[in-house]
């Protein structure tokens, strides 16, 4: 079984990239971030030609997210307020950025975390609040089901120094923050593991490069795109590899891949 991360920045800029990476990946999930669409306009039918059900929670221009899967997925949801409420979800899902469902017993989550601009500002306070509802929602699948959970994404958080190119001033760049990596931590308490690090503890493996200054070229990169696995699901991973070919592609994502198998 694998299960793919991938943000694509724009699924119908991206379309052909995703499509090609489909046809030569044997990925059984595939869960993409920032598809910058509205359901309706969503480019279903080259997917579905290949064989994949898709769930599909989006918007217009900005964020959204979706999973396609070889099978069709179980209790499906989108948002944080089917699973914590009204009252705590507050208006966070204005913006589209959580959706999840059960494949082969396992219940994937699909995250597309707030970047958060820079550090101190209204945005920076609207990803830490963000954050901790993403705790308690994933909380109500920790406590009330036995599933093993896979939750996967662009989580705008480089969790430790050797995730990012060059850590100088770390402290006050945004997705290196004291205050982000503590919110991340804290959710990770919650019993969660880094399918990435368990194969590698090397530094220089990164997901996303920025387009401007040769980042890519030049390796300057942060590992941002995780899968966070429960305990016995950590255990059966097998792989956990970021795919860059995608990135050297004409006109690509600015993030790769990143796929684990169990």
């Amino acid at each position: 079984m694998k299960v793919a991360t991938w943000n694509v920045n724009s699924i119908r800029t991206r379309q052909p990239h995703v499509i090609d990476w489909l046809k030569t990946n044997n990925i059984d999930v595939l869960c993409v971030q920032e598809t910058k669409v509205i359901d309706q306009d969503f480019p279903k039918t080259p997917f579905e030609e290949l064989g994949y059900h898709l769930y599909i929670y989006g918007q217009k221009a900005y964020n959204g997210v979706a999973i396609f899967s070889r099978q069709p997925l179980e209790d499906v949801t989108m948002g944080f307020t089917p699973i914590v409420g009204e009252s705590l979800a507050e208006d966070f899902d204005e913006q589209k950025r959580v959706i999840t469902g059960i494949f082969q017993g396992v219940r994937i989550v699909n995250l597309y975390v707030p970047n958060g601009s820079a550090v101190g500002t209204e945005k920076y306070d609207y990803k830490l609040r963000w954050l901790k509802v993403l705790k308690q929602y994933l909380t109500q699948f920790l406590e009330k089901s036995k599933q093993e959970l896979c939750i996967c994404g662009d989580f705008n958080i480089a969790l430790e120094d050797k995730d990012i190119y060059n850590s100088k001033s770390k402290e006050d760049h945004i997705m290196s923050s004291p205050l982000e990596r503590e919110s991340l931590k804290d959710i990770l308490d919650l019993g969660l593991k880094d399918a990435f690090r368990k194969f590698t503890s090397e530094g220089g493996q990164f997901s996303w490069w920025d387009y401007r200054s040769g980042g890519f070229q030049r390796n300057r990169g942060w590992r941002i795109d995780h899968h966070y696995l429960t305990p016995k699901l950590y255990e059966k991973a097998i792989s956990c590899t970021i795919d860059i070919e995608p990135r050297k592609l004409t006109q690509p994502s600015d993030h790769a891949p990143v796929i684990v198998e169990f």
